[in-house]
């Protein structure tokens, strides 16, 4: 791997670890503040509406400009975000601006990949960095709850700097000041990021013009008949996986009575499953057997449903490093294959826009229901079924979908995998 990699990985890791710890602070701070449980819920989908809201512009922008300098300037407006929690603005409010902040640096984190690396690098790549992002899932979730715990909370409201007044009263403040530090650190590391050399793409005058240019984009990569398919699977697990984070504390609380703190750690052994799972694909499936690992995602649907049946700590620590496995190995191989049609159809930091547009998409449309349904009475037991039950059968649409297209267009997949095991750099 080339050096700037290890730089974009560090980036990555300090930006990600300030993501999770920040949203287990501000299901607390709701929580405290009287919200109910929708509310909370609603953390997911309103952080997912920026991607959606801003898709057409955010690629066109990590394309027009080196990517490390984008990187910087989201994590800024994450740093905004809290800064709004902390002088009183509502909760979703102020979440639904750090989703802005990360829907500007995703095209650029992995827009920068297929600048930086050739395609025979990017499933290894891919593995490497979904590795470590859920490495800091892990460690950024545990980070939130030490945060919310008596010991730490109690030491950060004892800091009392002369002649500065903070906005900071609770240990969920206490927590999401010390996530802003974490997201200034990333900023900073942005900044160290090498230029790729690979030529600018100039903004357009006419901003709207965009719409038109973004809407293109999506109907080639959803046109191409291995980019509709990986696009549809990571465009479903991302939608599952976003909303996992509140799941697993509405099971914890409801199946073990776990409060946030205990619950938090829980997120963070679905992450180590994950951690496994992205590793092992990344050395046994090659971009070109990506779609393999397809059935898995049907299987990772009944794994949900199967969770409301758990209630005892030592099963559900395997069961839920299972499910983390599951999406691992599902993910990566998926991801890397959508890289590699994206690039070559219309560019990095767009076709990166166009996957989290569908993506967050998802995120929105299954967050969405999940809180209506509890809004409306539902218990989590029975919501979490019913999101289970969505996955899977969404997952067997796809397979079989990809099944047909095997069957109707066997000429033209087998010309676009070619092109993966040749691994050239455009068509």
């Amino acid at each position: 791997m080339k050096r700037g990699f290890y730089t974009i990985m560090a980036a990555q890791f300090f930006s990600s670890l300030a993501d999770n710890a920040l949203f287990v602070a501000a299901v607390e701070l709701l929580r405290c503040a009287g919200g109910q449980e929708w509310q909370r819920a609603a953390l997911v989908p309103v952080f997912a509406l920026s991607y959606v809201a801003l898709a057409p512009w955010v690629g066109a922008f990590a394309d027009s400009r080196p990517k490390g300098r984008v990187m910087f300037v989201s994590n800024a407006i994450k740093i905004a975000g809290c800064l709004m929690m902390l002088l009183g603005g509502h909760p979703l409010l102020a979440y639904t601006v750090v989703g802005l902040g990360a829907a500007a640096y995703s095209p650029a984190k992995y827009g920068i990949l297929t600048e930086l690396l050739p395609p025979s690098q990017l499933v290894k790549a891919n593995g490497w960095i979904e590795g470590l992002t859920i490495t800091s899932i892990i460690l950024g979730v545990v980070l939130g709850g030490l945060l919310l715990g008596p010991r730490l909370s109690g030491a950060l409201l004892g800091i009392d700097l002369p002649g500065i007044d903070l906005p900071i009263n609770t240990p969920a403040e206490a927590a999401i000041a010390v996530t802003a530090l974490v997201y200034a650190l990333a900023a900073a590391i942005n900044l160290r990021i090498p230029h790729t050399g690979v030529e600018m793409r100039p903004l357009p005058a006419n901003k709207l013009a965009l719409l038109a240019d973004f809407w293109r984009c999506n109907l080639r990569l959803w046109g191409d008949r291995l980019g509709q398919i990986s696009l549809a699977t990571t465009t479903l697990f991302w939608g599952a996986s976003g909303n996992m984070r509140y799941i697993v504390l509405a099971w914890a609380a409801a199946a073990l009575g776990y409060a946030t703190p205990q619950a938090a750690k829980l997120i963070g052994v679905v992450a180590i499953g994950t951690v496994a799972g992205a590793i092992l694909v990344s050395m046994r499936v090659r971009l070109e057997r990506a779609t393999s690992v397809m059935p898995l995602g049907a299987l990772m649907g009944a794994a949900l449903i199967a969770m409301i049946f758990i209630d005892r700590l030592w099963l559900a620590v395997p069961f839920l490093i299972f499910l983390g496995a599951l999406g691992g190995y599902i993910v990566v191989p998926m991801n890397a294959l959508l890289q590699h049609r994206g690039h070559n159809l219309m560019g990095a930091g767009r076709s990166i826009a166009v996957q989290n547009f569908n993506e967050q998409a998802c995120i929105l449309v299954l967050g969405a229901l999940y809180s209506a349904a509890t809004g409306f009475g539902l218990p989590a037991f029975g919501a979490i079924a019913l999101f289970g039950a969505v996955v899977m059968l969404v997952m067997l649409a796809i397979q079989l979908w990809h099944m047909a297209n095997l069957r109707r267009h066997s000429a033209e997949v087998e010309h676009l995998l070619q092109i993966a095991r040749d691994d050239p750099g455009h068509e």
